[in-house]
């Protein structure tokens, strides 16, 4: 066990998680901006990127890149620093760090070495779109971006079949007809969702509708920007419905997926047999069966 007492002063430094704008500059909160100013370093998911940000509000900082590529060789660099007693602000591209963006590696090398984690409140495009989409917000499941090809993903969405709680989904333009047509074809055409598109900027849109509705929309025009999904969950009726047409091979598939994940195979077994409602033993003697 661990006790983090974040504002007590230890011979460290912090680590901060700032998030930054996802469009709109106006939404930096004046403690970000102290935070930047205040740190010794930032270590940045683009380096580029930041920079517009800090030559916005005239900050001069020093800068480490850290993303999906090099984090492996800098994650120690930035430890050293940080036991040396100098303090680093990390920040993605836009929203949170770690929430489809870099940044957990560092928050979990930290916690090992008992160096203080700090979040700052901030701008995130999940639960902004969310509250404004119309959908119920309370449940609701965030997942962030599918896999790419298809039948990973139609897979991924088998998992998430019956689940009753709003689902929040990250999707590229350019992929985003492919994902609404698997939608289609794994939660049906009725199954309200919304897309919503250019948060806090000044092209923001929201569509709202059926998965039919909207994917004949999105096909008959162009969109652009990094779309937020919301998707609605299943009914009690719907998911009853659902569940009885899981067929031995979907089930097995949504074991497999989570396994995938990293659960362990009695973990997964146990956790599908939850979200289906029927019995692990069963579930349990179906996979090894056919396994």
């Amino acid at each position: 066990m661990q006790v983090q007492k974040s504002y007590k002063e230890t011979a460290y430094g912090n680590l901060y998680l700032v998030p930054t704008p996802i469009g709109n500059l106006g939404d930096t909160s004046q403690r970000i901006l102290d935070t930047l100013n205040e740190v010794d370093l930032i270590a940045s998911e683009d380096t580029r990127n930041t920079q517009k940000l800090l030559n916005h509000f005239g900050i001069q900082k020093a800068q480490k890149s850290l993303h999906e590529h090099n984090f492996k060789e800098r994650i120690p660099q930035l430890l050293e620093l940080l036991k040396s007693g100098q303090s680093i602000a990390q920040v993605s591209d836009a929203g949170m760090p770690s929430i489809s963006d870099p940044g957990h590696e560092l928050v979990l090398a930290c916690i090992e070495e008992n160096i203080h984690v700090i979040a700052l409140p901030g701008p995130t495009a999940g639960l902004t779109a969310l509250i404004a989409s119309g959908l119920t917000p309370q449940p609701h499941y965030f997942y962030g971006f599918l896999p790419r090809k298809k039948k990973e993903q139609l897979t991924t969405l088998a998992t998430l079949q019956q689940l009753s709680a709003t689902m929040i989904f990250y999707e590229s333009p350019y992929r985003l007809k492919a994902t609404l047509a698997n939608f289609v074809e794994v939660f049906g055409a009725d199954r309200q969702v919304v897309v919503c598109r250019e948060l806090t900027k000044i092209h923001e849109e929201y569509l709202r509708g059926s998965l039919q509705e909207v994917l004949t929309y999105c096909s008959e025009n162009e969109i652009k920007g990094e779309c937020c999904l919301l998707l609605a969950g299943a009914s009690t009726n719907i998911q009853t419905l659902e569940i009885a047409q899981l067929t031995d091979e979907q089930l097995i598939q949504m074991i497999d997926t989570l396994i995938a994940k990293g659960d362990k195979p009695n973990a997964a077994i146990k956790e599908v047999a939850k979200q289906v409602g029927i019995k692990k033993q069963e579930l349990y003697q179906l996979y090894h069966r056919e396994k």
